[in-house]
């Protein structure tokens, strides 16, 4: 099997958390509230760390800086109400979803490591 570089896979990781975004109002399973209410953070916040770590590939600590700077982004987005640009509704729970997003994007990387995904 071909190994895939960093930067592929840091695309197709971005291209996972964008389809997650725009398949979740699709969903209608169970907790589908949650899904609703939440995914969306969860998907783009993870996508987000991902845009970030692209640029910050050669950086040191870099996967410790794109996390940062990905919660910077996704928590002022919030913060501001989607900066004017976006339609969002500001709900606290959304910097604990946007957090989480962030989480399960370095649980993805350290997995990887570990040979685990």
């Amino acid at each position: 099997m071909a190994k895939t570089t960093p930067k592929a896979r840091n695309d197709f990781f971005v291209l996972l958390g964008v389809a997650a975004l725009v398949l979740k109002r699709h969903y209608s399973g169970p907790f589908v509230e949650i899904v609703h209410s939440y995914g969306g953070n969860i998907a783009a916040s993870f996508a987000v760390y991902f845009v970030v770590r692209i640029l910050t590939s050669d950086w040191r600590y870099g996967r410790l800086v794109a996390a940062g700077i990905a919660l910077l982004v996704v928590g002022l987005f919030e913060a501001a109400d989607g900066f004017g640009a976006m339609t969002n509704v500001y709900d606290s729970v959304d910097f604990v979803a946007n957090t989480l997003g962030v989480v399960l994007a370095l649980v993805q990387v350290l997995c990887r490591r570990a040979s685990i995904l």
